[in-house]
């Protein structure tokens, strides 16, 4: 992709709405002409003009006519949570994506993964077991491929961070999962958006597994979360099996913050992966993020 001449066409699937997809668009909408392809209109995307492709990942039956011109695909989508048929209707679209991408002589491809879970999550979880299956076809395709693995993201609008504090301001306790002695590598989405950049501007293949600067066990950072909101670190401890049962229940109940597969995968002490390295300028501390977050939901913060 020549820096000279028209903007480069990227193919963002999955839409610019979540977390990553708004980094991504404020990392890339002035360097790359967007595409994107999903169901729902995104307000941002008319301010960004990108070109917006009304169509359903998983039951697009040719790709030819939204990959045409495009220098790059940048695929972000996947379900958090979903049924079996879901998720294989959706690993069926991408897919097709990736046949036709190839046969389309497309130059990059860039798709954004997960870290490896416990065997037994990677056996018999849909959501593992179908994603799997996409990276290993896109691995094993003719395409100039990335696979980028991040893990636990952070940044406004979160799912994560920013409700656990909201939790912790409420109840002034928070569960703890175990003895808190695992450990997690929080990475930006912002940061993520820049790594995003650079890979779909590189000619390295094969995957990454994406870090943030800082390791820590995870009772660590619930301290400094604790400790951010002007608070003593209280907890209530809960064992990993009966943190299993109560999301199950939760998720029964219609919540979405956390999913029992997710306490599983955090437990297993496989989520605080190195720190990506490469980048113009160092990587986003979550440190500052916490202080910020805080003095937004208290109306404090605590140095």
């Amino acid at each position: 992709m020549s820096a000279s001449g028209p903007r480069p066409r990227l193919l963002v699937v999955g839409g610019t709405g979540g977390l990553v997809g708004r980094a991504v668009l404020a990392e890339l909408g002035s360097e790359f002409q967007i595409r994107s392809i999903h169901r729902h209109e995104v307000a941002a995307e008319s301010a960004a003009s990108v070109e917006w492709i009304r169509a359903d990942v998983r039951t697009l039956a040719s790709w030819g006519p939204a990959l045409e011109g495009v220098d790059a695909v940048l695929n972000l989508a996947w379900y958090r949570w979903s049924s079996e048929s879901n998720f294989r209707q959706l690993r069926d679209g991408l897919g097709r994506l990736i046949a036709d991408a190839d046969a389309a002589g497309v130059p990059r491809f860039v798709h954004v993964s997960v870290p490896d879970a416990p065997e037994r999550l990677e056996r018999g979880l849909p959501y593992l077991r179908y994603k799997r299956e996409i990276d290993r076809q896109l691995t094993e395709s003719g395409l100039s491929s990335r696979i980028v693995r991040p893990t636990m993201l952070y940044g406004p609008g979160d799912r994560l961070i920013g409700p656990m504090l909201r939790l912790m301001r409420r109840y002034r306790r928070f569960p703890m999962f175990g003895d808190g002695r695992y450990h997690v590598s929080p990475l930006s989405a912002s940061d993520l958006g820049r790594i995003l950049r650079r890979e779909l501007h590189g000619s390295t293949r094969g995957s990454s597994d994406l870090g943030g600067p800082q390791r820590y066990e995870y009772r660590q950072l619930t301290d400094r979360m604790f400790a951010a909101l002007g608070r003593p670190p209280r907890y209530w401890p809960m064992s990993a099996r009966s943190a299993h049962r109560l999301t199950g229940l939760l998720v029964a109940l219609g919540s979405t913050l956390l999913y029992p597969y997710e306490v599983d995968w955090l437990v297993s002490d496989r989520l605080g992966v190195p720190a990506y390295e490469g980048l113009d300028r160092p990587l986003e501390s979550v440190e500052p993020y916490l202080q910020a977050q805080a003095h937004a939901k208290s109306g404090r913060g605590h140095a």
